[in-house]
């Protein structure tokens, strides 16, 4: 594995964390999501150097999956996937509608959102570590 791929997956991990850290403070749950996205932008951001799959400035969760497909099956659910993309710029700055469309999310949301991000970290670096 390449030096800048573990960096990426160890700066993953440590999304996911924080985002763990996170959900034990229940008011805390938009940045815990946001930490879980960050999680899985960031793996598969590893996967794209690994392969020298090109340019990956984008923080759209299913480009990055679509842009890794043709050397990496990832196996997640692609709605989640779609959930925590809507996290990104929302977790960011603040907007009418709040972090979702039903607004900020609620512990087990973030909880849902965590546990996903550190499988598709988990299944991204086992991957990679046997290549």
């Amino acid at each position: 594995m390449k030096a800048i791929t573990r960096e990426w997956l160890e700066r993953a991990l440590d999304d996911v964390e924080a985002a763990n850290a996170l959900l034990r403070h229940p008011d805390l749950t938009r940045l815990a999501a946001f930490h879980a996205q960050q999680a899985v932008e960031k793996s598969l951001k590893a996967v794209i150097e690994e392969y020298n799959l090109g340019v990956r400035r984008t923080h759209s969760l299913t480009r990055l999956v679509e842009m890794t497909s043709s050397r990496f099956r990832l196996r997640a659910d692609r709605d989640m996937l779609d959930r925590l993309e809507a996290v990104y710029i929302e977790a960011r700055y603040p907007s009418e509608l709040g972090l979702l469309p039903h607004g900020k999310p609620t512990s087990e949301e973030a909880g849902e959102f965590c546990a996903f991000a550190q499988s598709v970290c988990e299944q991204i670096r086992s991957q990679l570590e046997l290549q």
